[in-house]
């Protein structure tokens, strides 16, 4: 399915600290280009760089979102998909959107669970896999800390009780703090917490583009909420976040990190996603303008107070690669690695030629990115233009190895040195 104009400059021009920024393109029809799902057949894969080998760490999941592993070693994955929406009456815009999300596997129903996958003879491959805490909301965010398993539902973050080398959990949950719901435009809310577990920080995405469906509806949206976690209260911490996910915290620095899908319908080239570090109290542009200082004029009255204080975002990820996995590598058993980040990039729907599709690294030094981005996980796309999966959330796994949530094709991958590497680094 395809509709609209086509990108005037490579994907890889929007990367880097100093993406090119062309001039927005007015529409009187939004660009769609999306990716028809073929999942992948028996024995395919996605195609791992060199000296990387990737295997199912599991499979036959339903639509599994997000991947986190617990101390013990166990992985966590959120099956989950949007809530219902609220009635409100046939649109155009609101048919059109279904019918493409419908075509690029974004539609299914959603299992509300989390699901446990254990690896207990270390051979790669998850042979336990355990429904862990069912009966949620859209679940997407998961956080371990001090006894305790946080979701993040579309709705809410509860809490549940954890004892190491639990495989279910049958207590009900306890409500922390309420979140943004409502039309939820954009409903995953992820989910980190503070070194010492006192502190909760979830990620909000905004309620609809560029402000169309009114400023009030955008109270504590765009943004990173701080929640304690004793007193279960919420502050706002940093705004203008047009779709944050993947909170992680920098090894080198302490910072938080984030990465944030940029608004639509002002071109294929327009505007790219990014990553960036997290200030308190800092403003990141939406819906008023982007990367830094470049006004929206879509949005009106304009805020040019707002605009001014715009902080421009640390490095851009492509325009329409919907980045939403985001995790810094901390381990060893991939030493060109450390300290850098991988990037799961879902992939476009409007952008022609596709962007992201991949999942991606980019090196740190300093606490800073220092270097071009390298493909990690290539070939969810196939010659025909079909989605074979669509990877979401990015996780290191107990001995080092990276995992990766691929929701269309039901499957979380393991991405770990070729067994030639991995022997030849034994040998030196």
């Amino acid at each position: 399915m395809v509709w609209g104009e086509r990108a005037g400059h490579e994907v890889a021009q929007g990367y880097g600290p100093d993406p090119v920024l062309p001039a927005p393109q007015k529409q009187l029809f939004p660009t769609v280009k999306v990716a028809p799902v073929n999942t992948w057949g028996p024995g395919a894969h996605p195609t791992a760089a060199q000296g990387l080998q990737v295997v199912r760490f599991a499979e036959g999941l339903d639509h599994p979102r997000t991947v986190r592993t617990l101390p013990n070693g166990d992985v966590l994955v959120a099956e989950s998909n949007r809530p219902p929406a609220p009635d409100e009456g046939f649109s155009i815009r609101g048919w059109a959107m279904s019918f493409f999300m419908s075509r690029a596997g974004a539609e299914v129903p959603s299992a509300n669970r989390i699901t446990l996958l254990r690896d207990a003879d270390g051979d790669g491959v998850a042979e336990l896999r355990q429904p862990f805490i069912e009966g949620l909301m859209s679940p997407f965010g998961i956080a371990y800390a001090n006894n305790r398993i946080y979701v993040a539902n579309a709705d809410a973050i509860v809490a549940f009780p954890y004892n190491e080398g639990d495989t279910r959990i049958t207590a009900a949950p306890e409500k922390i703090v309420d979140l943004p719901a409502g039309r939820n435009h954009h409903w995953t809310k992820d989910l980190v917490a503070s070194p010492d577990g006192t502190k909760l920080y979830v990620t909000v995405g905004s309620n609809s583009n560029v402000g169309e469906n009114g400023m009030e509806e955008e109270e504590n949206r765009a943004a990173v909420l701080e929640v304690d976690v004793a007193s279960k209260q919420s502050r706002l911490f940093a705004s203008g976040l047009r779709n944050p996910n993947g909170p992680s915290w920098n090894p080198e620095d302490g910072r938080l990190w984030v990465v944030v899908n940029e608004r639509d319908e002002i071109g294929s080239d327009l505007v790219p996603d990014y990553m960036t570090s997290v200030q308190d109290g800092g403003f990141y542009g939406w819906p008023y303008s982007y990367w830094g200082q470049n006004v929206d004029e879509r949005i009106q009255p304009q805020k040019p107070d707002l605009v001014a204080k715009a902080i421009k975002p640390d490095y851009g990820l492509g325009p329409h690669t919907a980045s939403l996995g985001l995790t810094f590598y901390t381990a060893d058993a991939i030493p060109q690695f450390k300290n850098g980040a991988f990037i799961g990039q879902h992939g476009s729907w409007n952008r022609r030629p596709f962007s992201g599709y991949k999942v991606i690294f980019v090196p740190f030094t300093g606490g800073k990115p220092s270097g071009e981005p390298q493909d990690i996980l290539t070939g969810f796309i196939n010659d025909k233009e079909e989605a074979m999966g669509r990877p979401v959330g990015v996780t290191v796994d107990g001995k080092g190895a990276l995992l990766v949530a691929d929701d269309v094709g039901n499957t979380v991958w393991r991405v770990a040195p070729a067994a030639s590497t991995a022997q030849a680094s034994l040998a030196n």
